[in-house]
């Protein structure tokens, strides 16, 4: 009884040591601790209006990649333009469309389309355009006209360039 007794007080003693050793041994945690506090001078806060402005002393890049240049009065934004019953308006290439009112039809002088992107359809030259697809020009000199049924005018969104004939 006395040998079992001792090998319980031994273990305990030796867990109770390991514990203390390893509570007070330096370990490769505490050397992390001497990592830059969040806000500190060693790691500031940068608030948006700072990273802003720095983007904008750098010419107004937007990630690191290239800009290609726009070309022609093509226009980042959308602009709402009324197309007259019988006027067709021919866009140049990348120019993108919506359709919000009126019937269109596609305008085509070769036997290749526009792209429906809604959709994923090529639409040829005579074929209907749904209102509120998002309508791409692959190519210049294709547009939209008004359906040769329907009187009044078109009203279409548009970003790029383009002409009304």
């Amino acid at each position: 009884m006395k040998k079992y007794a001792l090998r319980i007080v031994l273990a305990v003693v030796l867990v109770g040591a390991g514990i203390i050793a390893g509570v007070n041994w330096p370990t490769t945690l505490e050397a992390e601790s001497n990592a830059a506090v969040p806000g500190s001078a060693d790691d500031p806060v940068v608030t948006k209006s700072y990273v802003d402005e720095q983007i904008a002393k750098a010419g107004g890049s937007n990630g690191g990649g290239t800009t290609q240049p726009e070309t022609g009065g093509a226009s980042a934004k959308l602009d709402v333009v009324s197309v007259p019953n019988g006027k067709i308006l021919i866009a140049n290439e990348g120019t993108e469309v919506v359709v919000r009112s009126g019937k269109a039809v596609v305008y085509s002088t070769d036997a290749n389309g526009i792209a429906d992107l809604t959709d994923g359809k090529d639409l040829t030259n005579g074929k209907t355009i749904t209102a509120n697809h998002h309508i791409l020009f692959p190519r210049a000199g294709r547009g939209i006209t008004t359906a040769p049924t329907y009187k009044g005018s078109l009203t279409v969104l548009v970003r790029g360039s383009y002409v009304i004939q």
